[in-house]
């Protein structure tokens, strides 16, 4: 059973990674990231806060989208091409088929990710420009752009000389120099004067924010893929946009109503709350009560997980009944 599912999950990691609307989507956050940098100028108070809550937010949304998308790539366009025959007419159960999948899923998403994660650590490094004085950061600049031009020209030349796909060998040299890339500039301050390691790089709080907001988009995958046993490709990202929505305002619009409201308290219980994963209003606090600790990371963790094994249950009992000869 295991082979089977690492065999659909594979598939589906390499389905998606190939769908042309993941590059697409990776490509127009990577410009959001840095169109960021200078949107944040535009406030009264501490432009680097706002540059926080704007990648954080450009993240988690980049993650539902990608998702979305390629949950209905993967799964229900297989359904209406009635290409899953070919899958669940051999010895693969239907669950370990839905389980694969969403393996498959959340190995896309987590590459997405981890590749935007970089983005939204060197757009942080370099910083909101407040004055056009202000000096370019030559390090983020050279080695950031220098990575992405490398890896294009890189797949570019491979896809053309020797028939290899795009995507993937772009994806498989941008992590890699990508992450050099960060490591690297980290040594150095704006002008390349060596300075101690990580000193202005973003800290371990917004790195375990970010992680958080990895685990919304984790709960949002399996929406996602949950909607598509029986929605297309419109139908899911409307669910998906719709229980996000719902999960992030789930404390303010339903919680606190859950008291003298019985369809308040049916749907507070109903809809994922993913309030706990949103944690960069309350680091700006800067108080000791405010900070996650390694406490609150395992319980949100642990409820992350709870929530997404619940969400894919239904969408293996949604997919049980499915008619898809």
């Amino acid at each position: 059973m295991l082979q089977r599912l690492y065999s659909v999950a594979m598939n589906a990691f390499v389905e998606t990674i190939r769908q042309p609307i993941y590059g697409v989507i990776l490509l127009g956050t990577t410009i959001l990231l840095i169109l960021n940098v200078s949107l944040a100028a535009f406030t009264l108070e501490d432009d680097d806060k706002l540059l926080l809550d704007l990648g954080l937010s450009t993240l988690l949304l980049s993650g539902l989208f990608v998702a979305a998308f390629s949950a209905a790539g993967i799964l229900s366009r297989e359904i209406e091409n009635k290409t899953v025959l070919t899958v669940i007419s051999k010895p693969i159960s239907r669950p370990v088929f839905i389980v694969g999948k969403f393996f498959g899923l959340l190995a896309a998403l987590s590459v997405a990710y981890y590749l935007l994660f970089l983005v939204f650590v060197l757009a942080t490094r370099h910083g909101v420009m407040e004055n056009t004085s202000d000096p370019w950061d030559l390090p983020v600049l050279m080695l950031g752009f220098g990575s992405v031009f490398a890896a294009l020209v890189t797949s570019a030349f491979c896809n053309y000389f020797y028939r290899r796909h795009f995507a993937t060998t772009a994806l498989a040299i941008l992590a890699p120099l990508l992450t050099l890339s960060v490591i690297l500039t980290s040594f150095f301050d704006e002008h390349w004067d060596p300075i101690p390691f990580a000193s202005n790089m973003v800290g371990g709080q917004v790195i375990l924010a970010a992680y958080l907001v990895f685990l919304a988009v984790i709960v949002t995958a399996a929406v996602a893929l949950a909607a598509s046993t029986r929605f297309g490709q419109l139908g899911t990202l409307v669910i998906c946009i719709g229980v996000l929505g719902l999960g992030i305002i789930s404390d303010y619009a339903l919680g606190q109503h859950e008291d003298n409201s019985q369809l308040a308290w049916i749907a507070y219980r109903l809809v994922p709350n993913i309030g706990p994963f949103w944690v960069i209003d309350g680091l700006h606090a800067g108080t000791e009560q405010t900070t996650v600790n390694p406490e609150y990371l395992l319980y949100t963790t642990g409820y992350a997980v709870l929530l997404t094994t619940a969400i894919i249950s239904l969408a293996v009992a949604a997919f049980q009944k499915r008619e898809v000869g």
